[in-house]
């Protein structure tokens, strides 16, 4: 039996070895032909990306141990949570050794430092990134976190030509700057449009990780208009980023910048999977003032908004979750002037549908100061236009809450959503600025369940506005504990939506 099995196993051997290699060799050529081959987009970008290194001056007297030069507590603890998502290690590995950004990163420190002349400063290394050419006479693209804090900048051509370059401005919220050196005839980077970049292209990034300059990487486009809570929509690549690469452009097959590399997510410092990059689209209208003026100026409408969930959606009987619902608006704003209440939400900027709470900041920030414009708003199951005179966006300013306690209200019995309340005094409604309202006393139940605390304040049930806790009674009596209602409370400065199911009475 063993003899058998083994001569069948034989002859099948044979069999598949005269077998034609032909076909199968020209079925597997064309999927090979059919990978990208990056050479001649590198030979054609690659002149027009830049090293990025800048130094500060510090004082030999506050030199410390224990850390890389050019780096503080601070900086480092920046270093750490910006680019790696952990908190500052204890002990930070030394420059060099294995697995520790070597080049400092975007914002780290790189080892060793040149003693002045008269040797009672340093100038040490505190960053390193990467940069790329927008015209021939010198002005140079990157982010905004390369050179923080830098008091030298120096910009190195893959020639090795180093330049001191000047810092012509810097955007903080979008992350660019825009800095100049001082040459002629300089090879440039071509501009795409980042409106056309489509989720499964290949994409290219060159850059400098870890200090490693003219570092070639690829990978395709995961995501667009991805939000991670800044100001901008970023695309959303696996292409190999790691720091130092912060500033790089992000290329497209036919050579085009469509973006500026510049966050990574990761848990371990090291690259996972994930990098982000800035639409060349809005770079460049920031890049436009900053070369003008050197600042930019935004629109503003002076109003805090958030997400308008499903439930809040269903509750207030909007077709979809959209919109950005208003939670306050500053005294004496622009949306102040126009009527625009805490608890509306915005579902149109000029005609142009705001469909997620983050859309409105970019819609109002690119509109010039002083333009009249015109907002769709929702309110109480109507949609309302109401005119609005843009202003100019001003350093953020620190709000204090109303430090007041109100008086020990009487207990009261709860309802059907959970909730005791009693009412406010006009004076203290003066004070919080409020035409209405009931402030919570207890909570159970429902009420409980959702995160409603003692102390809040309900302004609104469903499209009622509540102007007693005697009414506040009535209303909820009324209401169908089969349907989600929407209640507006107000916390501190901020108001927002509570979507809440009534329980049901037992008879």
């Amino acid at each position: 039996m063993t003899t058998f099995s083994v001569r069948k196993f034989l002859a099948a051997a044979v069999v598949a070895a005269c077998l034609p290699l032909v076909p199968h060799m020209a079925s597997a050529a064309p999927a090979a032909a059919n990978l990208p081959d990056f050479t001649d987009l590198v030979d054609k970008v690659g002149p027009a990306v830049v090293n990025i290194r800048t130094t500060t001056r510090v004082s030999n007297s506050g030199a410390r141990s224990g850390l890389p030069p050019g780096m503080d507590d601070g900086d480092m603890s920046e270093f750490f949570r910006r680019f790696f998502g952990i908190p500052l290690p204890q002990s930070p590995q030394s420059p060099g050794s294995p697995g520790s950004p070597r080049g400092g990163g975007d914002n780290g420190g790189s080892g060793g430092s040149q003693d002045s002349p008269d040797n009672s400063d340093q100038e040490q290394n505190s960053g390193v990134g990467s940069g790329f050419i927008l015209s021939a006479d010198g002005y140079v693209m990157t982010n905004a976190h390369v050179i923080d804090d830098a008091d030298t900048i120096y910009v190195t051509l893959t020639d090795k030509r180093e330049f001191k370059a000047k810092l012509i401005g810097v955007d903080d919220r979008t992350d660019v700057a825009v800095v100049k050196i001082s040459a002629a005839n300089l090879p440039t980077i071509t501009i795409g449009d980042s409106n056309k970049v489509r989720v499964g292209e290949w994409v290219v990034a060159i850059g400098s990780p870890f200090g490693l300059e003219n570092t070639v990487t690829a990978g395709i486009v995961s995501a667009k208009g991805r939000d991670t809570g800044d100001y901008l929509p970023f695309i959303q690549t696996d292409v190999a980023v790691n720091p130092g690469n912060s500033g790089g452009p992000l290329i497209n097959m036919q050579g085009e910048v469509i973006g500026i590399n510049s966050q990574i997510y990761s848990r371990t410092g090291g690259f996972m999977g994930i990098s982000f990059a800035i639409p060349i689209d809005e770079a460049m209208r920031v890049a436009d003032q900053l070369k003008a003026s050197g600042k930019v100026v935004r629109g503003r409408i002076a109003v805090a908004i958030g997400e308008v969930t499903k439930d809040v959606a269903d509750s207030l009987g909007l077709p979809k979750a959209q919109g950005a619902l208003v939670s306050s608006v500053e005294p004496g704003g622009p949306a102040d002037k126009a009527g625009v209440q805490p608890g509306d939400i915005i579902l149109k900027f000029n005609g142009h549908p705001v469909d997620t709470a983050t859309d409105l900041p970019r819609m109002v920030g690119d509109t010039k100061p002083g333009t009249r414009s015109t907002i769709t708003i929702w309110r109480k199951g109507q949609t309302r236009d109401l005119p609005v005179t843009i202003a100019e966006m001003q350093p953020d300013k620190t709000v204090k809450a109303d430090q007041k306690k109100p008086p020990v209200p009487k207990q009261r019995a709860t309802n059907v959503l959970g909730v005791a309340v009693s009412d406010i005094p006009a004076d203290q409604l003066k004070a919080l600025k409020l035409r209405n309202g009931v402030q919570i006393d207890a909570v159970d139940g429902p009420a409980a369940r959702v995160g409603l605390q003692k102390g809040d304040i309900i302004l609104r049930v469903g499209d009622t506005d509540i102007t007693s806790a005697k009414q506040f009674d009535d209303v909820s009596s009324h209401l169908d504990s089969q349907k989600m209602v929407a209640l507006l409370v107000r916390r501190g400065d901020n108001t927002q939506f509570v979507p809440i199911r009534p329980r049901s009475v037992q008879k």
